[in-house]
């Protein structure tokens, strides 16, 4: 599925942007991301698009629209929110709810300190950016590190192949959160 969102800037021209939605990508995520992204949702198709309505309408009687600078942002804003409603469904119907199992192996919802050599030790979650709590950077697995490490145990050392080069990587700990 392509998706091409575009709105209007401030100036009076158009922007877009495109992206595309992997129709067979299965989003691995934990049950408490997912309830977060059901909330969401939820806020974005309930409240969240009546306070953008109400904004719009507010914009809108305050008279010439080609002008109104209030107007533009909030018709922008209705963009954004309605995009975050379409990628937030498609993710929920090709999903993969993982349980971050403690067996020391590097995976999807589970928190890993990892070292460069010469560097001290980071802690991450590795998982989607929607696992994102607050407590830790997360570390997606479709990163050059993240596909290097899942899969491997605490003690090993791998290598992430990125754009710049073989970046050495020691998996320090393995733990569930």
């Amino acid at each position: 599925m392509l998706c091409l969102a575009i709105s209007r800037s401030w100036r009076g021209s158009y922007v877009g942007r495109i992206g595309t939605m992997d129709e067979d990508k299965k989003y691995q995520l934990t049950k408490d991301a997912v309830d977060r992204l059901k909330e969401k949702l939820a806020y974005l198709e309930g409240e969240g698009r009546q306070q953008v309505i109400d904004q719009i309408a507010t914009a809108r009687a305050h008279g010439d629209l080609s002008e109104n600078a209030e107007y533009h942002a909030a018709k922008d804003q209705q963009g954004f929110q309605e995009s975050e409603v379409r990628k937030i469904k498609h993710m929920l119907e090709n999903l993969e709810i993982v349980e971050a199992e403690d067996d020391g192996v590097a995976g999807p919802g589970k928190l890993v300190t990892i070292r460069h050599p010469g560097e001290e030790a980071e802690t991450y979650l590795l998982g989607m950016r929607e696992e994102k709590t607050g407590q830790y950077a997360i570390l997606t697995p479709e990163s050059p590190i993240g596909q290097a490490i899942v899969g491997h145990a605490e003690g090993e050392k791998v290598v992430a192949k990125a754009p710049a080069g073989d970046v050495p990587v020691e998996i320090v700990e393995v733990t569930t959160p």
